[in-house]
């Protein structure tokens, strides 16, 4: 176990974690918008656009399953240096690629190492943070990446717009993965510079929170998943709605303005000034569950992604269509916004006090397998029927997704006391 906790200073936490932490997203920023728009210069159909895409939630879905073996033996700090490196490697294969399967290799490279990002960055929070702190030091954390997220675009907008071209805004994760690998490299390292942190024995070896949070949940994932089978597949599915109504606005609104011709500059911008609504409600979204319980911010943010996606569904030929593209890609930011840190609260909801782990990582999962399913999806339907199609089934999923909150959250989760 571990000593007194030590005096937390969140200038702290600052330069080690949350600085690193917006380069690396600005970088993914800058090109998941782009991603669709790349494979769709190289040739590819808009289907084939999209299964580039999904490419990337595939690659952290299954980077999550070994990114916690590796984080447990090597330490957060090297791990989120080593996935800068591998970042870089991913995004000079795309830049280079000749094809859209090179693309799409070059994408998977980078979600394998946002997977490790994410989670070291996760770990990193859980060892070095008072337990008092924690709740709103991994709030910060979230809105830091989604403070990127809207950074990205921006910038990508201003280099399409001086070099023509959609590759050149693909330097810009190269240099922001350099300039957090640098932070990380020159700054010393915190698990000699900060105070005492709790440590656990986990297999006959002593280990820090954040690598034994890491370690637990890279081992027993299926089994934890069995364990709790009833529940995953009832308030789980929920959650993997979530996770593929998140990943399908990442998806669809760049492949939309490809299928309405809008230019790649100003589709950078569109999506940039909704990644910003996204971020002011981060805290908000929290406040909301903290004050009247998760419904108020599951159920309305489903609503809202699937009202958005049907809003796209029946826009797509109409004289104003871009108005309703910009309209579109406000209002999923907002219903995406007000859900901020949904999953997360109710997976500490829904997990052991004792031993919340493994139930965690089952729970991240689960959340991830829609998360990487629904961009296959809107690349299957597209290809079969249109776009259009897909827009309208994905909103029916949030709708759907938003019943089964309902009616599993309050079996499952009490309502926080005032």
């Amino acid at each position: 176990m571990s000593t007194t906790e030590q005096p937390f200073s969140w200038r702290s936490i600052g330069l080690p974690v949350l600085l690193p932490t917006l380069l690396f997203s600005i970088g993914e920023g800058a090109i998941i918008p782009l991603i669709p728009i790349a494979a769709d210069s190289l040739g590819a159909t808009l289907a084939i656009a999209g299964l580039v895409a999904a490419v990337l939630t595939i690659g952290e879905l299954f980077g999550n399953i070994p990114s916690g073996w590796l984080i447990s033996r090597i330490g957060e700090r090297p791990a989120m240096i080593g996935a800068s490196a591998l970042s870089i490697i991913g995004v000079v294969i795309a830049i280079l690629a000749p094809n859209p399967v090179a693309l799409g290799f070059g994408v998977l490279l980078l979600g394998l190492a946002a997977a490790v990002f994410a989670l070291a960055r996760h770990a990193f929070l859980t060892s070095f943070v008072p337990v008092s702190y924690r709740a709103r030091a991994l709030s910060t954390l979230g809105g830091t990446f989604r403070l990127g997220v809207f950074i990205g675009p921006f910038i990508s907008a201003g280099v399409i717009h001086l070099t023509g071209t959609v590759f050149a805004a693909f330097w810009i994760h190269v240099v922001a993965a350099i300039a957090a690998a640098a932070v990380l490299l020159l700054l010393p390292d915190p698990a000699t510079t900060f105070g005492a942190v709790h440590t656990t024995r986990v297999n006959n070896r002593v280990l820090r929170d954040g690598e034994a949070l890491v370690e637990k949940e890279s081992h027993g994932l299926f089994a934890t998943v069995r364990r709790n089978r009833a529940l995953l597949s009832r308030l789980g599915l929920g959650a993997a709605v979530i996770g593929a109504m998140r990943a399908s606005r990442q998806v669809i609104l760049p492949l939309w303005a490809v299928s309405i011709g809008l230019a790649d500059t100003n589709t950078a911008i569109i999506i940039g000034i909704a990644g910003a609504v996204d971020f002011a409600l981060f805290y908000t979204g929290g406040q909301i569950m903290d004050r009247f319980g998760r419904l108020w911010t599951a159920v309305p943010s489903l609503v809202g992604l699937g009202l958005g996606h049907l809003v796209l569904s029946v826009t797509h030929d109409v004289s104003a269509n871009t108005a309703w593209f910009i309209f579109a890609a406000m209002f999923l930011s907002l219903a995406n916004g007000l859900g901020s840190g949904i999953l997360m609260t109710l997976g500490a909801d829904l997990a052991p006090p004792a031993n919340p782990a493994p139930f965690l990582g089952a729970w991240r999962f689960t959340g991830g397998v829609g998360q990487a399913a629904s961009p296959l999806l809107i690349a299957g339907i597209t290809a079969v029927a249109s776009i259009s199609v897909a827009a309208g089934a994905i909103g029916i999923l949030g709708l759907v997704g938003a019943g089964i909150m309902l009616r599993y959250v309050p079996r499952y989760i009490q309502k926080p006391q005032r």
